[in-house]
């Protein structure tokens, strides 16, 4: 059984929905879920998994939210993490993603193997978008 772990931050539910439809989708593949707040988690959720979502929505000028998100993640900078399965999503009201592009050039800087890339959702996500996670929450159960 595989082992996901779906990290996120939400301050308007946007990025949590998305997380949740995630898990949903690694559920019905049978892996093992757990989900999470940034709040409730800890670095050993991402190293004991096998494969790891995080999920955070553009702040300010295109950043991680800076209080729990950004110290989790620069946590994890400080671990091996070369070879480890990880999406990255969230959603986002201006801009053009660039806090995303930064975040999956950080995160591929530390060995990290990108499922896919450039997950944002402008503002809320509609149910064809819920549903495209779904679908990758399904590809993260058999990878």
């Amino acid at each position: 059984m595989k082992k996901v772990c779906v990290i996120y931050w939400s301050g308007t539910g946007n990025t949590q929905s998305m997380a949740e439809a995630l898990a949903e989708g690694a559920k019905s593949k049978g892996a093992s879920v757990k989900l999470l707040n940034v709040s409730d988690a800890v670095k050993e959720d991402v190293l004991e998994a096998e494969v790891i979502a995080l999920g955070c929505p553009s702040m300010g000028s295109e950043n991680l939210e800076e209080s729990e998100m950004e110290p989790f993640v620069e946590e994890l900078e400080g671990e091996d993490l070369s070879g480890k399965h990880f999406v990255l999503f969230g959603s986002y009201d201006w801009g053009d993603g660039q806090w995303m592009q930064e975040w999956e050039e950080r995160m591929t800087n530390k060995g990290v193997k990108l499922v896919e890339s450039g997950l944002i959702v402008q503002n809320t996500p509609e149910e064809d978008e819920l549903e495209k996670y779904k679908t990758l929450g399904n590809k993260l159960a058999t990878i």
